[in-house]
């Protein structure tokens, strides 16, 4: 349970370890950036990495006119990670296949999250590597579903790629644009609060949707 309160501490107050970071660190942050977004989109262990307020952090950073931190290069690197991450995710689960589903437990992957991935991949086809960037969890299971669902490689690659520029510069230049007015800068924990809700709706309207239909 701390574990978990530590997680979402830093993802609330994630402007604040980045500049503290930055200033530890200088242009290692980049690398960081780089592997925390990679392992967020590629290795389904780690769902729980910062991914759309981390983005948006990094954005509002490089937005001060004396920022270690360039938007362009954040763009061009982190943009890569996540086309990177999703396609090592996708191998994983083509390697892995179907058989994946058959076992009932597993000490290291959430069958529950990979169900859901996999009934939204059902519903949504292709879409869902473009549509599941944007949904907190189901954006790190959606491309090792579609692996284990054999999808095929080209097609992948397109959504794959065109998600991860519209993800990764949506959030980033959000955050550059919005993140240093200062009723943001002031009231960051309610914008990251904001951020995680609304990527979250799209997944509570489809579950009180299923459930009205059911009941």
């Amino acid at each position: 349970m701390e574990y978990i309160q530590h997680i979402l501490h830093i993802i609330l107050h994630i402007d604040q370890f980045l500049i503290s970071f930055i200033t530890d660190y200088g242009q290692a942050t980049y690398v960081i950036l780089f592997a925390i977004i990679f392992c967020e989109t590629g290795l389904v262990v780690t769902p729980f990495l910062p991914g759309d307020s981390l983005l948006f952090a990094a954005g509002s950073i490089a937005a001060h006119p004396d920022a270690l931190l360039d938007v362009k290069l954040l763009f061009v690197l982190l943009t890569l990670a996540s086309i990177l991450g999703n396609k090592v995710n996708y191998l994983i689960g083509r390697a892995l296949g179907p058989h994946i589903f058959s076992a009932r437990k597993s000490w290291l992957l959430n069958k529950k999250h990979l169900d859901e991935a996999h009934r939204f991949y059902q519903k949504h086809g292709g879409k869902t590597i473009l549509l599941a960037r944007f949904l907190p969890i189901i954006r790190t299971f959606a491309p090792f579903v579609a692996g284990i669902g054999q999808m095929h490689m080209g097609r992948f690659a397109f959504y794959n790629i065109i998600s991860a520029i519209i993800w990764a510069g949506s959030f980033l230049y959000a955050g550059y644009f919005f993140g240093s007015i200062p009723i943001v800068k002031d009231n960051f924990v309610i914008v990251i609060y904001a951020i995680i809700i609304i990527s979250l709706l799209p997944a509570l309207i489809a579950y009180l949707s299923k459930k009205l239909r059911t009941s």
